[in-house]
Order: C-alpha cells, then sequence, then structure tokens
C-alpha cells in the first residue's frame, strides 16, 4: 500500500522514522512518501520536504512566514494527489496537518493521527476539526484517553509512547570514549544543555542557560546541538572553555549526564526517561508569549509534570528564566532531596508510559484500518 507521512519538527522524524520501519515489517509492499527529515529518509521514506524548512517557533513567526507556510500547504495537496495514497498519516505539527486533513477527507482519502495535536493545551475547539477530519487517532500519553473519549466522547486508541522504543533500542555508550573523542574533562560531572532545535529558541535559551556556568567550576557543561541547525550557528557560544558542544549525540550526552537544563518539549521527556534530573526552561518573544498565555489552560507546560498531574521537574518560563533562578534550582538538582525526589518520580513516570512497543502498535492498526 501506499502510505503520505507529515511530520514538522525534529520529534516527528524520530517517531515518524520509527513508525516508517514498523510499517515496512508489517506490510512489505509499503510505498512510502513523507515530510520529514533525515531519519525518515533513511528508514526508507521517500523525503519531499525537510521540517527544518519549516520550523517556525511561535505566533509572530508564523505571521511573519505565512506566505511560506500557504504555497508549502498548496505544493503539499498537489504531491498528494500525484501519489495518491491509501492513508495519510499525521504525525503532531498540527497547524499545517489539520488544514492538509480537511482537504485529504473531502478528498475521500483515509486520515490517520499519529501523536495528537495537543488541543488538550489550547484552542480545545479543533476537535470538532479532529472528529470530522480524522479516521482515526492514535495517542501516545495516557491522559490523552480521558481527555478525548471521556470529555469529547471521540474514540482513540492509546498505543504507548515511542521513546521508550528509541530510547530503549540504543546501544550504550561508553562514558570514558564518549568524553575523549569530545575532548571533555574527565574529572567533572555533566550538565547537559539542552536549548531546543529551532533557531529562535536556541538563541533565545542558550544565553541564559550559559550565564550560571561561572558559578559551578566542578562541572563540565555540554550543548547538545541539533541536527537541523548547522555547527557553525553554536560557535558564538562556545568561547568559555568550560563549555563543550556535541551534534547529534543528545541520547549519548543524557546517558552520562548528572543533570540537565532543558527547554521545554519533548526533549524534557527523553530526560526523564534517562533518569536525569532536570530544571524546564521556556521563553518566547513578548507578542508570543502573551498570546499564549491567553490561550493555554494548562497548569504545566512539560510532559513530565502533564503526565504526573503534579510538578515533578521546575519550570522557568518568561521572565521567571533568569540567571538567579536558574543557578538556584540548578543547585537543588545536583545533590540532595530535589534531585532524589526527581529520580524516584521518573520511574514512576515511564511506568505510565505504557511500556515499548508503540510504533509497532501504531503501524498494525495503520495496515489494519487502510
Amino acid at each position: 500500500m501506499k502510505y503520505y507521512i507529515i511530520a514538522g519538527e525534529a520529534s516527528g522524524d524520530l517517531h515518524g522514522s520509527n513508525l516508517i520501519k514498523a510499517l515496512q515489517v508489517k506490510d512489505r509492499n509499503a510505498d512510502i512518501r513523507c515530510w520529514g527529515g533525515d531519519l525518515m529518509q533513511q528508514a526508507g521514506g521517500v523525503l519531499v520536504r525537510h521540517y527544518k524548512e519549516m520550523a517556525f517557533m511561535g505566533f509572530l513567526e508564523v505571521l511573519l512566514n505565512l506566505g511560506k507556510i500557504s504555497n508549502a500547504i498548496k505544493f503539499c495537496k498537489t504531491d498528494i494527489e500525484e501519489f495518491k495514497p491509501d492513508v495519510i498519516i499525521f504525525i503532531d505539527y498540527s497547524g499545517f496537518n489539520l488544514r492538509i486533513a480537511k482537504w485529504a477527507k473531502q478528498k475521500g482519502y483515509k486520515t490517520n493521527y499519529y501523536i495528537s495535536p495537543q488541543i488538550w493545551a489550547s484552542r480545545e475547539g479543533r476537535i470538532k476539526d479532529i472528529k470530522r477530519d480524522i479516521d482515526a487517532m492514535y495517542i501516545i500519553l495516557p491522559f490523552e484517553k480521558d481527555f478525548y473519549e471521556k470529555k469529547h466522547k471521540y474514540p482513540v486508541e492509546f498505543v504507548g509512547h515511542p521513546l521508550l522504543d528509541a530510547i530503549g533500542e540504543r546501544k550504550p555508550v561508553d562514558s570514558n570514549n564518549f568524553r575523549n573523542e569530545f575532548q571533555l574533562d574527565a574529572t567533572k560531572p555533566i550538565i547537559a544543555l539542552l536549548p531546543g532545535s529551532r533557531k529562535q529558541e536556541v538563541q533565545k535559551m542558550l544565553s541564559v542557560m550559559l550565564s550560571v556556568v561561572k558559578d559551578f567550576s566542578e562541572h563540565q557543561f555540554v550543548i547538545a546541538g541539533a541536527p537541523s541547525l548547522d555547527e557553525d550557528f553554536y560557535l558564538p557560544y562556545l568561547k568559555n572553555p568550560q563549555v563543550s558542544f556535541v551534534i547529534n549525540r543528545t541520547y549519548d550526552l543524557l546517558s552520562i549526564s548528572h543533570a540537565a537544563l532543558v527547554t521545554s518539549g519533548t526533549a524534557t521527556l527523553e530526560t526523564a526517561i534517562f533518569k536525569v534530573p532536570q530544571v524546564v526552561c521556556y521563553k518566547a518573544n513578548w507578542l508570543s508569549y502573551q498570546i499564549a498565555k491567553r490561550i493555554i489552560t494548562l497548569e504545566f507546560i512539560s510532559l513530565v509534570n502533564l503526565i504526573m498531574k503534579k510538578e515533578v521537574v521546575k519550570e522557568l518560563i518568561q521572565d521567571d528564566l533568569n540567571t538567579k533562578n536558574l543557578k538556584s534550582e540548578l543547585l537543588k538538582i545536583l545533590d540532595g532531596p530535589n534531585r532524589h525526589a526527581q529520580l524516584e518520580a521518573y520511574s514512576k513516570l515511564e511506568k505510565l508510559l505504557g511500556g515499548r512497543g508503540a510504533s509497532e502498535n501504531a503501524a498494525s492498526r495503520i495496515v489494519e484500518n487502510a
């Protein structure tokens, strides 16, 4: 069968690549065309457009790039019609995907959503569009089932979280070899810096994260570079000899880290699965933040806290994300009760995520229902 998959950011590329591998096992004749990234292409999908061409962060950035987004939507529709897929699979990326889904449903295409748009966080009214345009929804967060089925009477299937597979299947890294490869101090505990994957968010987060380096001379700070950004982009942030850099090795870095400063997003959950105590950071431009503050109704922004339904990791948002607060919170997780409380909560969190096999579960349902 023919599958058309649309993902719009680094996490979607990761989950999309594992889904592609699972689809190829379930359907030996799978013909897969996709929007995504290098991982989806390496997994066997024919890459139509790379997500880094559409990586806009915040309401203002989207407004400034409406023309580019509109052209991409038109191109996507044309490409789908030429490919004639048996099923279209949407992965998160709601602003783009729900527009395509509306058109696709009207055209008679089978529509599946893997990794739900976060309508439980904002613009809940989009449930009407999902009910109208999506034939099947496969969710990866346990609390989403009650949201869809109990609150909105829309049937969904919880397939588990694909990060458990992505992390569980990786080869263990040798700490000494890793440190030697990137010329890291062999004696200092590592504090990982995960500033995000988009230029705008990295620029906002990384300077604040690095502002605490001088206060932790007994530690090695290592920036996790995003595969969507060139290494040269990070050069201005590497002037301090206490700061090092790795690119496309985030999981290896987390596996040997003592603590982490993490931009809100999928990375907070990845850090938790690696059992690394963390401080969650988020800062947007003023206008985007003011809009978000008025439409987002959640008590927390990190997936860790949302899944656990309580504050497990400290969230420093907007004006609260400053040197003083970041230093204070980092001290709390380097040692002592805050560190142990996070690690204990992480074990409970992993059980709630439902175990491994999400990609295989989703692929089975997609093939069966296509």
